[in-house]
């Protein structure tokens, strides 16, 4: 089963999976799982970092993708298909850009959302799956 890590999960997964539930840890660890980050959430903590609205701690946001591929956590970039057919996301419940294109991605290629936010589950109209 196919799992995109939303912007937070990414960060837990670096620093502090104590964060996650008992499923979403089992759910990253098990090697049959396909995990993933969007390339949309390495611009988003690149982009708060050097606002300074996030703070890492041991590391710098060019260090996150050797850390993802040590973890078998693969990176998706933000291809022409998602881009060009984001108009059909009708809800819109979240104003923050980087969270409404990481539940179009999902939903899109048909992820699960591994996401804390509960705003993401009214998508649920939408098609979009999530777990915590």
């Amino acid at each position: 089963m196919a799992f995109l890590l939303d912007t937070h999960a990414l960060l837990w997964v670096i620093g502090d999976s104590k964060q996650f539930s008992k499923k979403v840890a089992a759910i990253i660890e098990d090697q049959s799982n396909e995990i993933f980050v969007s390339s949309i959430s390495l611009w988003e903590i690149s982009l708060k970092f050097k606002i300074g609205k996030l703070n890492l701690t041991g590391f710098t946001p060019e260090d996150i993708p050797k850390f993802l591929e040590d973890l078998n956590i693969g990176i998706i970039e933000l291809n022409q298909q998602d881009a060009s057919s984001y108009h059909k996301l009708k809800e819109n419940f979240h104003r923050d850009p980087f969270d409404r294109m990481l539940i179009w991605q999902c939903i899109n290629r048909r992820y699960t959302f591994i996401s804390k936010d509960s705003e993401v589950k009214k998508y649920k109209i939408s098609g979009l799956k999530t777990i915590w």
